[in-house]
């Protein structure tokens, strides 16, 4: 059981609900909401105006509304901001988001009431999902659009994911919103913070895989471990560059049978996808440290308009839903996987390339009428290709949008959906990179790898064996891919030499 406190959120505990973790509010965040909400009633009787309470919103910010009116106000902002369009987010990431959305709400800062995040609490230990559109934010004041489909299937009127057709077969009462608790349920930035946080979850999986298929390709190819030497990196204490040349050494270990064999070769040095694994890769660790630093900031934030400071008596007006910080650290995150993608792309032509390998053309046994690893390397590059173009920061976009008034817009969930497929496109490069680099080891038998690699291509051989002919090769793609996703490779590395950093 996670408990929700509104300052406790991490990217693992945002993973561990996605994945179907039960939650709690915690006493403290309860008493805090119901402090906060008293002070917001209290000043409803003392202030004429308050925006979000009893006004309008955006350019209606100027129209007052009566007290007779503010329920039905809340459902009229809920349905009309329910624009959304496209495929449906999926049901991790919309458990991620209902996760986040209930942490910031639980902070205090909203002036709702505990039974809000009370019903989320809800949805989330029945695994009640609802359907939310991914496309239509701007992320600006929040992440207006999803996060109101998140709403309207809190009070009832919603649609849900899988067979779900209603809250009635849960066994869950529709909520009643009450003043202000409609803006507040789609003021903030938590859609775009919990893809973001799901995909780097998923990045720092696959950049140990990166690691070892860096590791398995300059293995195959003989490169030299000199690179990799700990004085190089503490020359330069990048965070990120220390952390994968010892990966790498404790992926290679000292020596290897192929290694010492290749001991009298006159090449000087090795390519830069080769000698420049701890630079690049650990660029892209020391990206993703940076990412999640923010993206806990933000879970942990509150992104209301207003906000509610009981203790200091005030109701402020600002701009704490604007997505531009989460905007650009997804934007950043993208733009770094997009370059490791790259140079593993590098090391897939290098194995494939003669004059780089001293291995057949293509890695094809009876080259000529078999083509072997030819296209693999065709197929990593088109989707490198596709990465740059995604790797087009959203961010520096923005549209004026409601009349105007909100003139400056972050454009955060595009960034993060964005950053989403690049990670699905590395990974599927990862996998091709493995598939080329055991391909190439079965050329050096019998000689055998270091440990780690030695393990990992025991794991591939019964399902991905050596090519004496040409094959399928999409098949053998997406059977390492799948290891990939459950895990099964990273536990077999695990096995042989331990976890890495």
């Amino acid at each position: 059981m996670i408990e929700i406190t509104g300052f406790d959120a991490t990217i693992d505990s945002i993973v561990q609900v996605a994945q179907g973790k039960k939650v709690m509010l915690a006493a403290s965040a309860r008493d805090s909401m119901k402090k906060s909400r008293a002070y917001i009633e209290k000043e409803m009787t003392n202030v004429d105006a308050i925006y979000g309470v009893n006004t309008g919103f955006g350019a209606f910010s100027k129209v007052r509304i009566s007290n007779a009116d503010i329920v039905q106000l809340q459902k009229n902002l809920i349905r009309s901001h329910c624009v959304g369009v496209g495929d449906p987010f999926s049901k991790e990431e919309t458990r991620a988001i209902m996760y986040l959305r209930a942490n910031a709400l639980a902070r205090g800062h909203s002036g709702i009431r505990a039974e809000v995040v009370e019903k989320l609490v809800e949805f989330l230990n029945h695994d009640v999902v609802p359907l939310i559109p991914c496309q239509g934010s701007v992320g600006a004041s929040g992440d207006l659009a999803p996060l109101a489909h998140l709403a309207l299937a809190l009070i009832g009127e919603g649609e849900f994911l899988a067979s779900r057709k209603d809250l009635k077969s849960a066994g869950i009462k529709p909520l009643e919103l009450q003043a202000k608790e409609g803006l507040s349920l789609i003021n903030g930035c938590q859609v775009m913070t919990a893809v973001g946080a799901l995909a780097s979850a998923k990045a720092q999986d696959l950049l140990w895989i990166l690691d070892l298929s860096a590791a398995m390709s300059l293995e195959s190819l003989r490169g030299s471990r000199g690179p990799f030497d700990p004085l190089i990196s503490a020359s330069r204490p990048h965070y990120g560059e220390a952390q994968t040349a010892r990966n790498i050494i404790k992926l290679l270990g000292s020596s290897s049978e192929i290694s010492e064999s290749h001991l009298d070769c006159d090449r000087v040095q090795d390519a830069y996808s080769l000698r420049c694994i701890p630079a690049v890769h650990g660029a892209v660790k020391s990206a993703l440290r940076r990412v999640n630093e923010t993206l806990v900031i933000e879970a942990n934030s509150s992104t209301d308009n207003p906000l509610v400071f009981t203790d200091e008596g005030k109701i402020l007006s600002c701009g704490n839903f604007h997505g531009e910080p989460v905007a650009f650290a997804l934007d950043y995150l993208a733009i770094a996987m997009t370059a490791v993608g790259s140079i593993s792309e590098c090391r897939i032509e290098k194995l494939i390339n003669p004059s780089m390998s001293d291995l057949p053309p293509f890695l094809a046994a009876n080259g000529g009428l078999n083509s072997g690893m030819m296209i693999v390397q065709v197929a990593a590059a088109a989707l490198v290709s596709e990465n740059k173009i995604y790797s087009h920061p959203a961010s520096v976009d923005s549209i004026p949008t409601s009349a105007d008034k909100e003139d400056h817009v972050s454009m955060g969930t595009i960034a993060a959906r964005k950053l989403k497929m690049i990670i699905d496109n590395v990974e599927k490069i990862a996998a091709m990179e493995l598939l080329c680099a055991k391909q190439a080891l079965g050329f050096l038998s019998p000689l055998k790898p270091a440990a780690a690699v030695l393990a990992t291509y025991q794991l591939l051989d019964p399902e991905v064996p050596f090519a004496l002919e040409d094959r399928v090769f999409a098949k053998d793609i997406e059977h390492i891919r799948k290891l990939i996703q459950k895990g099964e490779i990273l536990a077999a590395v695990q096995k042989s030499v331990g976890g890495l950093e």
